[in-house]
């Protein structure tokens, strides 16, 4: 079985082909952007044909939104868990919690997703995307209402993105988690908690 049939085979490897094209997407993307990224970059990185990549996405935005689908249902996750809290402080710092874990678990994709502005022209005005982006927001921000709250809120999430983009290699996930974490607390206000 060559490529091309590989990625436009049966039901049964469809699934490991999606995978695979999603898995090159997110490196391409990482290394040239969203918008320096082309669905022939992508077959050529793996080896298959362009109309085999057509067989999965039509276009770059259908790939895009299958590279984000699985993260925004852990965020997803994350934000009911946080909202789940009594205290506006409890909410936050789960949200907090939730949120630095996902991204040290994807640092080359929120990377991407907090820092291309090809990626965030591609999702804007996506109703799930913006729903989550306002969900979680509201969790920060409402340690302090208004307008610091919210300027504090955007800086968290951008530091916990960029930071997790740019730890070395030879950071531990534990370890990066712990210092997003903590910087993030420090951002908010929130009181770190004793163990």
């Amino acid at each position: 079985m060559d490529h091309a049939d590989e990625a436009a085979g049966d039901t049964a490897s469809a699934g490991a082909t999606r995978e695979r094209l999603v898995e090159a997407a997110v490196r391409l993307i990482t290394r040239h952007g969203f918008a320096g990224t082309s669905l022939q970059m992508i077959a050529d990185e793996l080896g298959f044909t362009k109309a085999a990549i057509y067989y999965h996405f039509r276009t770059r935005e259908q790939l895009l939104s299958a590279v984000v689908k699985p993260f925004l249902a852990r965020l997803q996750t994350v934000i009911e868990k946080a909202e789940g809290q009594r205290s506006a402080s409890g909410r936050a710092d789960q949200m907090v919690r939730g949120y630095a874990e996902l991204a040290v678990d994807n640092r080359a994709l929120v990377s991407v997703l907090a820092s291309d502005p090809s990626v965030n022209e591609a999702l804007r005005n996506r109703p799930e995307w913006d729903g989550v982006i306002n969900r979680q927001m509201a969790l920060l921000a409402d340690v302090d209402p208004g307008p610091a709250g919210t300027v504090k809120a955007a800086m968290v999430f951008s530091g916990i993105a960029g930071g997790a983009g740019v730890a070395g290699e030879d950071t531990s996930d534990a370890d990066l988690a712990r210092y997003l974490i903590d910087a993030a607390r420090r951002t908010l206000g929130l009181r770190t908690p004793r163990h």
